[in-house]
């Protein structure tokens, strides 16, 4: 790992402790992890120096830590679908009706909660279908890609062209949702309840901060490790047969 001149989505998929890192500066990992440490601090003014070493001071991993980068492709995409598509699902409710609440109780001294809301229900509705389009779709055609290529044999050519077509859409499907999770975190100052703050209340943020960090690690190895190396994979066919 050169964390001068490789990409951010790089960096984070060689050791995944360094996503802290990145988050602590502002730094977005996951939907634009496709530039360099120096390429994202530019535009903040922030000090490349200090990342590199913080990175470099990083203890040496002890062996605990999930190595995602080497997993086989089939078993990354159900590791997606068993974790993060089911944190999604079972999540989601609860926090719908979390905010609902907050709104009702209170919206006429917290307006932004209505705001709020709005974004997490569009979230969700939107990452419902988009998780569907990858496990009905996407996930099972990397899946036929690994088995094909075990045993050597031809894959046939899927109704989307190429595997690069709905990996794009999703990718872009990422941004958005990154963005609207980046403006629920503004709007509630970083996950800070206010003082007149109730248990729910309290509750609720802790678990959108939990959701936004979840989402983080499950666009990371969509974005940063399957994706690339799914259309790695098709090359490979192309090649060879």
């Amino acid at each position: 790992m050169n964390t001068q001149t490789d990409f951010i989505g790089d960096i984070v998929a060689a050791d995944f402790r360094t996503a802290a890192i990145f988050k602590k500066y502002g730094i977005d990992f996951c939907c634009k992890g496709g530039r360099t440490i120096e390429e994202a601090c530019s535009p903040k003014s922030l000090d490349k120096d200090q990342i590199y070493s913080d990175i470099e001071n990083l203890p040496k991993t002890d062996g605990n830590s999930i190595d995602f980068n080497s997993w086989p492709l089939d078993l990354l995409a159900d590791y997606v679908e068993k974790t993060h598509h089911r944190y999604v699902e079972e999540k989601t409710p609860v926090l719908q009706q979390f905010l609902d609440k907050l709104c009702k109780v209170h919206g006429g001294g917290h307006p932004e909660l209505f705001e709020i809301r709005d974004l997490f229900f569009a979230s969700a509705q939107d990452l419902a279908a988009h998780m569907k389009k990858e496990e009905l779709i996407l996930f099972p055609f990397v899946k036929n890609m690994v088995k094909a290529k075990i045993s050597n044999e031809a894959i046939q050519q899927p109704h989307f062209g190429t595997v690069e077509n709905p990996v794009n859409m999703m990718k872009h499907e990422h941004t958005v949702e990154g963005e609207r999770l980046r403006k629920i975190a503004d709007l509630t100052n970083e996950y800070t309840p206010p003082a007149d703050a109730c248990n729910t209340y309290k509750v609720t943020f802790a678990m959108l901060q939990d959701f936004e960090n979840d989402l983080h690690k499950h666009i990371h190895l969509e974005n940063n490790i399957l994706f690339p190396k799914a259309i790695q994979l098709e090359k490979e066919f192309s090649v060879e047969h």
